[in-house]
């Protein structure tokens, strides 16, 4: 990953000022005159905008930055979970391995996890290696079969969610898309083995869903889960994508939203401006969740893990019924 930090659009204000502490900072090397105080009052009113910026973001300022080019991929994170284990187990036993979804076992202190995620790749020769995160079947199929493995060896499973949907191809289709994601949500359903997931970057439609019934779902601070991009929910509600910042903050996407209904079972904190800003410490922070989440869901026979997470997808949506104070009587 570059060390050079890529602004997004509404960051730029934050960096002209950096540039200019850089620029003073330099000043003062070359010209020996001491600028310290106006580079300290500088720098004070840099961090306190910054941190009022990053407080108050809109929807779609948390979707630039869950989809950051820079944010830490699921290969990139699965290294600093475990660095001295990581093996990956390609294939779907049916003559393909769809590189959209990657999975394979790494070593926790708790014991060994399976870990089935969406990747996106850095730049475009790896994107197009790994169609952009989106999944064709055959990755669905993969997964499957890598959540069968972690059943009969009684490995929990954690998966990592960062897609924009599956494959919309006709391709897809063709090979049954809709088909494969339904069986991955009902073999999920029933898995016996504790299941968690985090929404790393974006979590969109079924692309999301086919990878995500979990005992405990945790979203990153900026990570997005929602029924569909905002892009594609403004061309149908208003015929234009032009109007997604409208449609995210309708569809109620973000992690704190999601939260408040109930979706999600936890949000992991972010280091200020995002994900990509320090990699390691998001990593340590994403461990020492799943840590505590296997920790707990290992105290579940296997009975209790399958009410557990049934419960937990019943509960989503129900309201109860209030009558009219019209129609009181």
């Amino acid at each position: 990953m570059s060390d050079k930090i890529l602004p997004l659009e509404f960051e730029k204000p934050i960096m002209a000022m950096e540039e200019k502490i850089e620029e003073l900072m330099r000043l003062s090397q070359d010209s020996k005159i001491d600028f310290s105080e106006e580079i300290d009052k500088l720098r004070a009113q840099a961090d306190e905008v910054k941190s009022k910026l990053y407080q108050k973001l809109t929807p779609a300022q948390k979707l630039q930055i869950a989809r950051h080019p820079q944010r830490p991929n699921l290969l990139e994170t699965v290294k600093m979970l475990s660095p001295n284990m990581w093996i990956e187990m390609r294939g779907d036993r049916a003559g393909t391995d769809d590189r959209a979804i990657i999975g394979g076992i790494i070593e926790l202190s708790s014991g060994p996890v399976m870990v089935v995620g969406t990747q996106k790749g850095r730049g475009m020769k790896e994107n197009l290696t790994h169609n952009f995160g989106m999944a064709n079947p055959e990755g669905y199929r993969k997964a499957l079969r890598l959540f069968a493995h972690a059943e009969k060896f009684k490995m929990p499973v954690l998966t990592i969610i960062d897609t924009p949907g599956a494959y919309p191809g006709i391709d897809g289709e063709q090979h049954g898309i809709g088909q494969a994601i339904a069986y991955n949500i009902r073999e999920m359903a029933r898995l016996r083995t504790p299941i968690i997931s985090v929404v790393s970057g974006e979590g969109a439609s079924g692309g999301a869903l086919g990878i995500g019934v979990a005992n405990r779902i945790y979203m990153l601070e900026h990570a997005l889960y929602t029924v569909i991009s905002p892009e594609g929910c403004a061309s149908i509600l208003w015929r234009s994508a032009e109007y997604a910042s409208k449609a995210a903050e309708a569809l109620k996407i973000t992690a704190q939203d999601l939260l408040a209904f109930d979706i999600v079972d936890g949000i992991i904190p972010e280091p200020q401006g995002g994900a990509h800003q320090e990699p390691a410490t998001m990593a340590q922070r994403i461990l020492e969740t799943v840590e505590s989440a296997i920790a707990e869901l290992k105290g579940y026979d296997a009975e209790k893990l399958l009410v557990d997470r049934y419960d937990r997808f019943r509960k989503i949506g129900a309201f109860c019924e209030a009558k009219s104070p019209a129609l009181k009587s």
